[in-house]
């Protein structure tokens, strides 16, 4: 067990270490960048799943929209779970903007 764990002194606290990940994902206009935070649970409040990853974009936004995430007792493994789910649903959110045009056509 690593020491930062031993500082908790209630399990309410919900001490978690961070760790920070960043992944592009493509899309019809272009690309988009998601950033993907994984915490470790000092304690976990549930079975023994000690690390959670969530992305900090919505997908599917058109249809319901969907925020990539994963629970598991490794970081990889959450990392895995919440890249899946990255993978799996578009990026439908604002399109880029046009640049000038005259009459119609762009410049």
């Amino acid at each position: 067990m690593e020491d930062w764990k031993f500082t908790q002194k209630d399990p309410s606290e919900a001490l978690a270490k961070l760790h920070f990940f960043s992944v592009k994902k493509k899309h019809a206009a272009g690309e988009v960048e998601a950033r993907i935070t994984v915490k470790e649970f000092a304690t976990a409040k549930t079975t023994d799943l000690k690390f959670f990853a969530m992305a900090d974009i919505e997908l599917n936004q058109k249809t319901m929209r969907f925020q990539p995430c994963g629970w598991s007792e490794t970081l990889m493994g959450a990392l895995t779970e919440c890249l899946r789910n990255l993978r799996k649903f578009d990026y439908e959110g604002p399109e880029l903007t046009p640049g000038p045009s005259i009459d119609g056509v762009e410049i």
